[in-house]
């Protein structure tokens, strides 16, 4: 036997729902990294521009230090570090510039991933979506004694009440026979209401829980009348 559809979507939405709970935690994991690395960027790039001016600063240094006396001798070593220095610089700061590059393709990586999830995301409201429209289906079928008898068991049950056969037909004005016929056809027509046996004898009514989970009794109520 064919299993209901509107019970196949059921569970197809729980794993959608889980699923879009664990994508938003981890989009917002990866925002929160790509946060504090900006944060580590621009003081790394703070750093970078503060350098600069301190070698700006220290390329004009008083004009008196290029006055000296030609004849003095002048260190061969001291000429030596001189050009290391000059060397050094432009390897750090071509370090500098490699490891920038390599943050910005992991973060561009990374960027990727988010849109990625969303899209996911997107998809699991659609499957939503399609889920509220084979509610409006099943429920515009129902007459309005059906929808009377439903809208009672799930109000009921809202408050905390034990439901049964007896209860529905003494806040309906019904008769239990009545009420039984009524959930019969209610179960026929695919909505998803339980019947549970107590103690072999007594037979309680509820509400589908995956049901209530997806759509409240106004919502019904609301997708019944477009």
């Amino acid at each position: 036997m064919t299993e209901d559809p509107i019970k196949q979507a059921f569970v197809k939405v729980k794993e959608d729902i889980q699923f879009l709970k664990q994508e938003i935690q981890e989009i917002k994991r990866i925002l929160d990294r790509q946060t504090d690395r900006q944060t580590d960027q621009q003081v790394i790039q703070t750093d970078i521009q503060t350098d600069q001016t301190d070698r700006q600063i220290l390329s004009k240094e008083p004009a008196f230090k290029a006055l000296k006396p030609k004849n003095l001798p002048v260190s061969t070593g001291n000429r030596g570090v001189q050009t290391d220095r000059q060397t050094d610089r432009p390897t750090d700061r071509q370090t500098d510039q490699h490891a920038e590059e390599v943050r910005l393709k992991q973060e561009k990586q990374e960027a990727e991933d988010p849109l990625a999830k969303i899209d996911k995301i997107s998809e699991t409201l659609n499957s939503l979506d399609i889920l509220k429209k084979e509610i409006r289906n099943k429920f515009k079928k129902l007459t309005n004694q059906e929808m009377l008898v439903f809208s009672t068991i799930y109000q009921l049950e809202e408050q905390q009440f034990v439901v049964d056969y007896s209860l529905i037909a003494a806040k309906t004005k019904l008769s239990e026979s009545s009420i039984r016929d009524y959930v019969q056809k209610l179960v026929k027509k695919g909505i998803p209401v339980d019947k549970t046996k107590e103690n072999n004898k007594k037979i309680t009514l509820s509400v589908h829980p995956d049901l209530k989970k997806i759509a409240s009794l106004n919502t019904i109520l609301q997708l019944r009348e477009i």
